[in-house]
């Protein structure tokens, strides 16, 4: 059965995903592709993207990819990739409810070419 409007996890008190125990995923082998974008985040203006990356108080690893650039630069490529192919895949009603989302700890990365889905 296909439900509507898009779908997330809740988050602790701390923002935190719901799913963290201990400053650990519990579920990392099988998370979401939206998790496995994190610790970049989304919305979408228009025909654009606008990526963000999380503050390390709502994300642990952002530290660490900040540390060591060739991590960032991986989890980066990974985003981009995850993203482009999940904005692709929805509608503008879910589209619409992704950018309802409050995430005032990020800070704003990069804009990219929002891609369409083939009808």
């Amino acid at each position: 059965m296909k439900t509507k409007g898009y779908r997330r996890l809740k988050t602790h008190a701390d923002n935190t995903c719901y799913l963290m125990k201990n400053g650990k995923c519990t579920i990392h082998a099988i998370k979401p592709e939206t998790c496995r974008a994190g610790p970049f985040t989304f919305d979408v203006d228009g025909d654009t993207i606008r990526l963000f990356l999380k503050h390390p108080s709502i994300c642990p690893i952002v530290t660490l990819l900040k540390d060591v650039p060739a991590a960032y630069d991986q989890q980066y490529d990974c985003a981009v990739k995850n993203i482009t192919n999940l904005v692709a895949n929805l509608t503008d009603e879910e589209i619409a409810e992704i950018n309802k989302i409050d995430e005032p700890d990020t800070d704003f990365v990069i804009g990219i070419p929002r891609v369409h889905r083939a009808l």
